[in-house]
């Protein structure tokens, strides 16, 4: 029996996939850390409970590394996804019971601790508790490779492309924005200033952003005063508003691979990306708010998007379920 473990609404979206290819095939159950409070009511086997001193990634950790004994009974694997204090904490918990981990979404690097933090520092540990390692692409198994981590390395595709399958992108007049990375916020005045100039000169275009819940990115939400702020919204209306959008600024991982999946140009904020695979054909780094007038004069330019996704053809869970089955169970 697989113990499937998350607690952000990323990993929850990018499991989920994979959960309707388990039903009635292969047990599991699984377990929400805590971590993201919005998802409290989400219906698991387990839920943790996450203390508040103040330090949020530590509280989780903590939290992981205190799940009861009795809920790995008659677990044979720990299931992590991505990169989050979640997936880390699970992860050693289930390592220090001698769970074999499997990690979802591996072999992601920019091998910059700094850039994402703390993602990055949390995935390269992930990678070396693993035993079998689910990987988005060619090049992130190759990472994986060249650092002689131990267990299987398979290239799937990544899960959050299954929900994609079906939706027909079209030509649409909003620039969608989002932004919310903890590195990003110590200059997000920056880049929301830069943002607002550039829908001011551009009113021919739609300026909108969902608003990041957390509290240092709504401080800043006045100083958007051309663009359409709106309230967090359930993702089958943000790959909605992905599939009908004219461009994306956002320093998000995940949508990159979205927005690739969709044929959408993608500005991405941020300073190095772990997803390198779209660079130059779906997604366009931009790493200082100065640049960004620029970089949007150039994308907006660039020749129509004529390339495939990289991230994989929306049938990873089919393919992680096929390798279960075959070799797990």
């Amino acid at each position: 029996m697989i113990l499937i473990c998350f607690g952000t609404r990323p990993e929850y979206i990018k499991i989920q996939p994979l959960l309707n290819q388990l039903d009635g095939e292969i047990p599991y159950k699984t377990l929400f850390t805590g971590q993201h409070l919005d998802l409290v009511d989400a219906q698991v086997d387990f839920k943790l409970h996450v203390s508040n001193t103040g330090n949020r990634m530590n509280d989780t950790i903590h939290a992981c590394l205190a799940t009861p004994d009795n809920i790995f009974d008659g677990i044979s694997h720990v299931l992590v996804q991505g990169d989050t204090a979640s997936a880390l904490g699970m992860a050693l918990s289930g390592f220090h019971r001698q769970k074999p981990i499997i990690h979802l979404e591996a072999g992601l690097r920019t091998y910059d601790l700094m850039q994402p933090y703390p993602e990055e520092g949390y995935r390269q540990a992930i990678s070396r508790l693993a035993s079998i390692h689910l990987c988005p692409t060619e090049l992130n198994a190759q990472n994986l490779r060249n650092e002689q981590v131990q267990g299987n390395i398979l290239v799937v595709g990544n899960t959050v492309l299954d929900h994609l399958r079906g939706i027909t992108p079209k030509d649409g007049n909003t620039v969608l924005i989002t932004m919310h990375r903890r590195e990003n916020h110590q200059n997000l005045s920056d880049w929301f200033n830069a943002i607002n100039s550039l829908a001011k000169q551009t009113p021919d275009l739609t300026f909108e952003l969902p608003i990041h819940p957390n509290p240092n990115v709504i401080k800043h939400r006045e100083r958007l005063t051309h663009v359409q702020v709106i309230e967090p919204i359930e993702y089958a209306t943000m790959i909605q508003k992905i599939a009908s959008c004219k461009l994306i600024i956002s320093d998000s991982g995940g949508i990159q691979e979205e927005a690739s999946f969709l044929n959408k140009r993608v500005i991405v904020c941020r300073q190095k990306t772990e997803r390198t695979e779209s660079l130059n054909t779906h997604s366009f780094l931009c790493s200082k708010p100065q640049e960004l007038a620029n970089t949007f004069s150039s994308v907006m330019n660039h020749p129509p998007v004529n390339a495939p996704c990289p991230y994989g053809d929306g049938h990873a869970a089919e393919k992680i379920m096929a390798y279960f089955k075959t070799n797990l169970f």
